[in-house]
């Protein structure tokens, strides 16, 4: 694996933790356990993820917040209670993919991982937010369904592919994106709304 694989291959996992953490390392704990996924020698490191107690703690994690993230405002909650845990987490992963030997870029790749992750955790809280503001419940689930498998499948699909699955992690974003653009549109349009009324 050369240099830029294991680049792109951080840049997803760092952008993927800011979305679901405890997955990311639920499933690669798993992979790894059962010898699905078979890292070269730069990212033996990570093999500390197959470690039954990382694994019963991120299932527990993954189990939690696949039901708080389909109740609307509880959601937001969650994402709140760890708009710093994904960062850090995202930065860890990361830097547990890059060559020890090069302190350089470790503590480039700690940096990058740790904003990507937060971009992309600040971009689905704000989603989250904003779908919140939409009376019925069905968007809330169905966002949240779409973010479990996207997520999942392009955290298998970084080990096998780093360079699709960052190109896919990165159309994730901008949909998210969108989907925050799309609500505060909404949100005031429908501020306009009440205000043409003559309503406070």
């Amino acid at each position: 694996m050369g240099a830029t694989e294991i680049i792109a291959m951080a840049a997803s996992f760092s952008l993927l933790a800011g979305w679901r953490l405890y997955a990311a390392v639920l499933v690669a704990g798993l992979a790894m356990q059962f010898g699905g996924i078979a890292l070269p020698e730069q990212l033996q490191s990570l093999q500390v993820l197959s470690s039954p107690w990382i694994i019963a703690i991120a299932a527990i994690g993954t189990i939690a917040e696949f039901f708080a993230d389909k109740i609307a405002w509880l959601d937001s909650a969650w994402d709140g209670v760890h708009s710093l845990m994904r960062p850090i987490g995202g930065a860890v992963l990361a830097l547990a993919i890059v060559d020890p030997g090069q302190p350089v870029w470790q503590v480039a790749t700690l940096l990058l991982g740790g904003g990507s992750a937060l971009l992309s955790h600040g971009a689905k809280a704000t989603a989250r937010a904003s779908v919140n503001m939409s009376p019925e419940p069905v968007s809330n689930v169905v966002l949240s369904g779409a973010e479990d498998v996207a997520t999942t499948g392009a955290f298998v699909l970084a080990l096998a592919n780093p360079f699709v699955a960052l190109a896919l992690v990165a159309v994730m974003l901008l949909l998210m994106l969108g989907v925050v653009l799309a609500m505060r549109r909404f949100v005031q349009d429908i501020g306009s709304l009440f205000r043409k009324d003559g309503l406070p």
